[in-house]
């Protein structure tokens, strides 16, 4: 998924904040803003000064990093860089550190649903028909196949339906009317490894966890970070 051009801003100045707020000693005493509106900006500069202000701050909030950060430390952040030619970070350890307070921010956000991913994983592995592979990968076998497994850079031809453990349906090719083609080795791992287990001809019901699926970033629409997810998977064949 790309970044748009403003999610990229919010990450490049929130990088210097984190850098510079972890070596500050003394916190920033936070200065009275001052009151402006829109309507009182005189030349187009102006304008686009406060509108380039309110994108920022809005995509932060969206982002829900403006309630997690030291925002006195941001502003004079902010305030100290313009002031300055040179970047008063290294933006490549900049950049590892955001990636690593936005990591943390999500998992500890995200605890709850890690949690019923893991007690979901762990009664199911119970079942006396469920079986689970070292990766932790759960699989149940609904109707066994007769065919060839396919390989790991195999082109398969499967039907599917996805479920969250809430059984929200993401995404279902039988109700598109269609199976869908793809190269084994460009989904996620639990469906590399749960596909080569399966023969053509199979259905199996794939249990699987988070980072064997779409990890702490989640995906579009209705997969959102750290989502265990049910898959039922029939392989129909192997593409030649």
């Amino acid at each position: 998924m790309k970044k748009n051009h403003l999610h990229t801003i919010a990450l490049f100045l929130g990088a210097a904040l984190l850098i510079v707020s972890c070596r500050c000693s003394d916190k920033t005493t936070k200065d009275e803003s001052p009151d402006i509106n829109m309507s009182e900006m005189e030349t187009l500069k102006d304008s686009a000064s406060f509108a380039l202000g309110v994108q920022i701050a809005q995509s932060f909030k969206q982002q829900g990093i403006a309630e997690k950060i030291d925002q006195d430390i941001f502003m004079a952040v902010l305030k100290k860089q313009f002031a300055n030619e040179e970047a008063l970070v290294d933006m490549n350890a900049s950049n590892q550190l955001i990636q690593k307070f936005m990591s943390q921010a999500s998992k500890t956000e995200n605890e709850p649903k890690i949690e019923e991913g893991k007690k979901f994983l762990e009664t199911n592995a119970k079942r006396e028909e469920v079986n689970v592979t070292e990766s932790g990968l759960q699989y149940e076998v609904l109707n066994e196949g007769d065919g060839e497994k396919p390989g790991p850079n195999n082109k398969v031809k499967v039907h599917y339906e996805g479920t969250l453990l809430d059984g929200t349906v993401f995404d279902s090719s039988y109700e598109r009317g269609e199976p869908i083609e793809f190269p084994l080795n460009g989904v996620i791992k639990g469906w590399q490894e749960g596909l080569q287990l399966m023969k053509t001809g199979a259905k199996y019901k794939l249990y699987i966890p988070y980072n064997l699926g779409y990890g702490e970033r989640g995906a579009r629409g209705a997969i959102g970070p750290y989502e265990t997810l049910i898959f039922e998977v029939e392989l129909l064949d192997i593409v030649e």
